[in-house]
C-alpha cells in the first residue's frame, strides 16, 4: 500500500484576495474593497487541501520562501497536510493578489520561489516522492521537455496522473503540448483556457479536439455554467445553485472532487458531479480555503443537485 493517495505539485503563493468592489476602476482610479484575505494559496495548495479535508492522505510538493514556513506550516496543519515535500527556494514565497468578484476573478502574480519548480522536478528523490502516490497531480504548466523525464516514471510506478496548467497561455498555444495532455491521465482546463488551447469557446469544439488528440479524460470547466464532458456522449452538467461569495479556488476544489472520485472508482459523471459539487461549495466564502468541504457537506448537496 502507498503511503500517499495523491502528490500535488505545483506553484504555492501567498494569495491577498480583495473583493467586494463597487465597480473596476478605470485606468488612475482608486476603488476601495470591502473584503480583504490574506490566505496561502496556488493550485497545488487549494487542490491538497481539498483533498485532504475529504479524507485524503496528500503530500504537497513545492517551494516557498524561508520566511513564510512557519505560516505555512501552522496554516496546512490545519487542513492536515504536512510540510515534508515542501522545500525552500532561492528566492522568497511567491505572491498573488487576486481581486475577486461573484462572477470571475483577476490575478496579479510574482512567481518568486515558484521559478525554481522545474529544476526541483528534476531531482530523482524528489520524483521518487511523487511515485509514492497512488495519483499525482500537477498544478502548473508542465514543460514538455520535463513532462517526457517526469511522467514515464511515474506511470512505471503504476501512478494516475492530472493536469491543470492554470491560465498559461504560451503553453496552451504550444501544439508541442498536446503529446502532454495525451500522456496524463486527466487534462482539466477551464473555459477560458480551453479556448486558448483549441482557438474556439465553444465548449463542444474542445471535446472535438481532446477526442482528435487521444486525450483519456476530457473535461471543461464552466464555473456557475457546470462542466462538459466527454462520456459516450458529449454531456454538459449543470453546476449546483449556491450564492457565490469569491471564486478564486473554485477551479482547483473542482480538482480536488475530480481526484476524490477517481480514487474512489466513480464512472466519469460521478466524478464531474462531485467535483462541481466542491467547486460550488468552495465560492460560498472569501479565499479559496475557507469553504473547502468536508464530506457531508459535499454528499448534501451533491444529492440535492444531481440526486441521490
Amino acid at each position: 500500500m502507498k503511503p500517499w493517495d495523491v502528490a500535488v505539485v505545483g506553484e504555492i503563493y501567498a494569495d491577498h484576495v480583495f473583493g467586494g468592489f463597487p465597480a473596476w476602476p478605470a485606468p488612475g482610479e482608486e476603488v476601495f474593497a470591502e473584503r480583504y484575505l490574506r490566505e496561502l494559496g496556488g493550485g497545488s495548495v487549494n487542490t491538497a487541501c481539498g483533498l485532504s479535508r475529504l479524507g485524503r492522505r496528500v503530500r504537497l510538493v513545492g517551494l516557498i520562501g524561508d520566511a513564510d514556513f512557519d505560516w505555512f506550516e501552522s496554516r496546512l496543519s490545519e487542513f492536515g497536510v504536512e510540510m515534508g515535500g515542501i522545500r525552500l527556494g532561492a528566492e522568497g514565497t511567491g505572491i498573488t493578489v487576486s481581486l475577486s468578484t461573484p462572477e470571475d476573478r483577476s490575478f496579479f502574480t510574482y512567481r518568486g520561489a515558484n521559478r525554481g519548480l522545474d529544476d526541483l522536478l528534476d531531482v530523482q528523490a524528489v520524483v521518487a516522492d511523487l511515485a509514492a502516490a497512488r495519483h499525482v497531480h500537477f498544478a502548473m504548466p508542465l514543460s514538455r521537455e520535463l513532462a517526457t523525464r517526469v511522467l514515464p516514471p511515474l506511470k512505471h510506478a503504476g501512478c494516475t496522473t492530472s493536469l491543470d496548467v492554470g491560465f498559461s497561455p504560451e503553453w496552451l498555444r504550444d501544439p508541442a503540448n498536446d503529446a502532454t495532455c495525451r500522456d496524463v491521465d486527466v487534462f482539466l482546463p477551464n473555459a477560458k483556457e480551453a479556448a486558448l488551447l483549441v482557438g474556439s469557446d465553444d465548449p463542444t469544439a474542445y471535446i472535438d479536439w481532446a477526442r482528435r488528440q487521444g486525450v483519456a479524460t476530457a473535461v471543461l470547466k464552466a464555473g456557475a455554467q457546470g462542466a462538459w464532458l466527454a462520456d459516450a456522449a458529449v454531456i454538459h452538467l449543470p453546476a449546483p445553485v449556491v450564492e457565490a461569495v469569491d471564486t478564486t479556488g473554485a477551479g482547483d476544489a473542482f480538482d480536488a472532487g475530480f481526484i476524490d472520485a477517481l480514487l474512489d472508482g466513480d464512472p466519469l459523471i460521478g466524478r464531474v458531479e462531485r467535483a462541481c459539487v466542491c467547486g460550488a461549495l468552495c465560492a460560498t466564502a472569501p479565499g479559496a480555503l475557507q469553504s473547502l468541504p468536508h464530506p457531508p457537506q459535499l454528499r448534501t448537496l451533491r444529492e440535492r443537485t444531481y440526486g441521490p
